[in-house]
């Protein structure tokens, strides 16, 4: 298992710094949010990617992943009955997974809640079925590519469209590609999820459906950082035999973002540390 960290908690500093401060809290690898790098995320190219990377090696790290794919540009949605927006946002899609090859990336994950979620008056069947088109309409494009896309189930409160790992691995099922994937994010499986969320992880990792895992804490902050428990998520992937990435992706910066992010790291490396 390698770990990873999502880079928006550095933001607020230069990429190589960004680096530099993942390296240091013991992270191998960095998960990348394509509105942390450009105001204008469609002017993302091979050029850029390569640059990425080869300044993320410098500091010892791969990219490991993008995140949060369509944060920005403002205005995109897979769900909108709007043709000409839909079509933007199919080709931004298509250019980050360009993108995520070209910087080494093996795995992209859709979150981004508010460009999947109903539009006013939209009924929900409405927005899941575009929202599987959309996903349809890609898993061809990252086969291409050589990387696997993962559609990230989310919790209600931040979209009703795909909430649990069934119902994504139901959509994957359907479109039937193996670049086509989902994924376990620890906090929104806690708020998702009916049964101990280690056993659903366990059923879905069994069945070759997850290929990437994000920790967090189910109060949003980060693993270690509230209640949520950890090491049995840890022990179920060791068991698997997983050899993907884990990120760290918090969303409240408590105490600040580099305490938060050194934090995280040191809790999931010791819980690590004593499952071997």
């Amino acid at each position: 298992m390698k770990l990873a960290l999502c880079n928006e908690v550095l933001a607020d500093r230069p990429f190589d710094l960004q680096c530099e401060a993942a390296a240091a809290i013991g992270c191998t690898g960095l998960e990348l949010a394509p509105f942390t790098l450009a105001d204008d995320p469609f002017t993302l190219d091979e050029t850029a990617a390569v640059r990425l990377a080869v300044i993320a090696r410098g500091h010892g790290l791969a990219i490991s992943s993008l995140h949060w794919l369509l944060k920005a540009p403002a205005g995109l949605s897979i769900s909108t009955a709007d043709a000409a927006v839909r079509a933007r946002t199919l080709d931004l899609m298509r250019r980050l997974v360009a993108f995520a090859a070209a910087c080494g990336a093996p795995v992209l994950v859709h979150g981004s809640p508010a460009q999947r979620s109903p539009a006013a008056g939209q009924m929900l069947q409405d927005a899941l079925a575009r929202s599987e088109e959309a996903w349809a309409h890609i898993a061809p494009v990252a086969a291409a590519h050589g990387v696997v896309y993962c559609i990230e189930p989310l919790s209600p409160a931040e979209t009703p469209v795909i909430n649990t790992l069934v119902q994504a691995a139901t959509v994957v099922d359907r479109i039937g590609s193996p670049a086509l994937r989902t994924m376990f994010d620890l906090s929104a499986a806690s708020q998702s999820e009916s049964e101990p969320v280690h056993e659903v992880l366990a059923r879905f990792i069994a069945s070759g459906h997850v290929a990437h895992v994000q920790l967090n804490d189910r109060n949003r902050c980060g693993p270690g950082q509230g209640d949520t428990p950890v090491a049995p998520v840890l022990r179920v992937l060791q068991q698997a035999g997983y050899a993907g990435w884990m990120a760290l992706e918090p969303f409240d910066y408590h105490p600040d973002p580099m305490s938060c992010a050194a934090l995280s790291a040191a809790y999931v490396r010791g819980i690590l540390e004593a499952l071997r």
